[in-house]
């Protein structure tokens, strides 16, 4: 793989990030819950990441904040907007998923 300068990497990987937020942002439909038991990881989980990225910078960034960066909009909002109740099957499906990470050790 071609080296690439460091700053230009930072650019190309945020424009990656802003891509993603987009897509979920077109996507609502895609609950968090069912991005948690297919991948392991929701938007809030996108909110905790860049706290702890900001952190890195020693930049403030508080979990409102960075969910409201995620989701477009107060994370209240969003919710009251666009977050469905969990079926049964979607609670029993990330059950499963949650046994067996704890059975492998991944916490």
């Amino acid at each position: 793989m071609k080296a690439l300068d460091p700053q230009v990497q930072t650019e190309i990987e945020a424009a990656a990030f802003r891509r993603l937020l987009q897509h979920l942002d077109n996507n609502k439909d895609v609950q968090n819950i069912d991005l948690m038991i297919l991948a392991d990881f929701c938007r809030n989980c996108l909110a905790k990441w860049l706290m702890a990225a900001a952190e890195d910078q020693d930049v403030e960034l508080n979990y409102d904040e960075a969910r409201e960066i995620v989701y477009g909009m107060p994370y209240e909002e969003w919710k009251d907007l666009y977050q469905q109740p969990a079926t049964e099957a979607q609670l029993k499906a990330f059950a499963e998923r949650e046994a067996a990470r704890k059975a492998r050790g991944d916490h």
